[in-house]
């Protein structure tokens, strides 16, 4: 599974209602799961980002798919990047010339 890091910013919508947030995380994760995405990790954070999330998916059109669900739903922005573990860095870096 490719690992994906999610910033998330509340839109005007998700702010007013931000004390269902935690709920919301929870469907989130729920539907996820149907995509075949696991979101393994959430935070609330301050700063620039508003939610952190760490996702799992099988491939980029998933995530794509996972992430425009999400931002669909009206409550947050999301950035998202590809993740790559060790191994996988060592691997990339093995194809340099």
């Amino acid at each position: 599974m490719a690992i994906y890091i999610a910033l998330s910013s509340f839109t005007d919508q998700g702010i007013r209602t931000v004390k269902d947030s935690p709920k919301r995380a929870d469907a989130v994760k729920e539907a996820a799961r149907k995509l075949g995405v696991n979101m393994t990790q959430i935070y609330w954070t301050q700063g620039q980002y508003d939610l952190v999330a760490i996702i799992e998916a099988p491939d980029d059109k998933t995530a794509t798919a996972f992430s425009l669900a999400v931002g669909a739903a009206g409550n947050i922005r999301t950035q998202t990047m590809r993740a790559f573990n060790r191994e996988e860095m060592d691997g990339i870096l093995g194809k340099l010339p």
